[in-house]
């Protein structure tokens, strides 16, 4: 890993960071990428502290643009991209399906759905340069069945799961190999602020009677970005605690 470099979406809390952590007690080359600058820089800081060389880049996801400057800023800055960690994603406000707003569901779709692909356009188009590379997109639970008031969510999560599948299919011959996680819930940052009894019905609901921590599933992503799991590809990994097979 100590001569790689990576991007990772959604850089600045949760999934995005514990991956960056353990990448960088490896010496991999990171780019953090978030709509937070705060976050993103206080992730750069802490992978710096562990002894690799990191940038920040704040960028918008749902914005092609974006998206260019953070693929662009991370091959002028370390020559090459190596491995993407497609994380960065919103899950919603927690309505039925038809009550949710045109707005929301289009930002929803912008988000976890245009913005995996604008970053698979130009990543991979970068990784043929170079002789290929590793990607995992961060999909979820919502990806493999539906999950009643998370609508939207869980679309745009199937199309996630899709796009890896299709991908898979059009470049392993070229050596890009790609994959998607598909986590359950995590006690994450957002769901930490939830009532009390929220999260505790939510842990009842998982068959080992928890939730899942961050990272148990950044040990997933840093195994599948590795050349450990050389042979795995257009795989979707359940992160959940056995919430999928119910």
């Amino acid at each position: 890993m100590q001569t790689k470099t990576a991007i990772i979406t959604g850089g600045g809390s949760g999934f995005g960071r514990e991956v960056a952590l353990q990448l960088a007690k490896k010496g991999t080359n990171i780019s953090i990428v978030d709509l937070s600058k705060e976050n993103g820089e206080e992730t750069v800081r802490l992978c710096k502290d562990l002894g690799c060389d990191a940038i920040f880049i704040q960028a918008d996801v749902s914005k092609v643009e974006d998206v260019k400057k953070y693929v662009d800023q991370t091959v002028a800055t370390f020559g090459k991209i190596d491995l993407f960690f497609n994380n960065a994603g919103i899950s919603g406000s927690g309505v039925r399906t038809i009550e949710c707003s045109v707005e929301e569901f289009n930002t929803i779709v912008d988000i976890n759905l245009k913005g995996v692909f604008y970053g698979l356009k130009f990543v991979v188009s970068e990784m043929l340069k170079t002789g290929g590379g590793v990607i995992v997109n961060t999909a979820s639970l919502g990806g493999l069945v539906g999950i009643p008031t998370l609508g939207a969510y869980s679309a745009t999560k199937h199309a996630v799961i899709g796009l890896t599948k299709a991908i898979a299919g059009e470049y392993g011959r070229e050596n890009i190999r790609i994959n998607a996680i598909a986590p359950g819930t995590n006690e994450t940052p957002m769901v930490k602020a939830y009532p009390k009894e929220a999260i505790e019905k939510m842990a009842e609901a998982v068959p080992m009677g928890r939730l899942g921590q961050p990272h148990e599933v950044a040990n997933v992503v840093s195994f599948l970005l590795s050349d450990e799991s050389s042979y795995i590809h257009g795989a979707v990994i359940s992160i959940d605690g056995g919430a999928v097979a119910l």
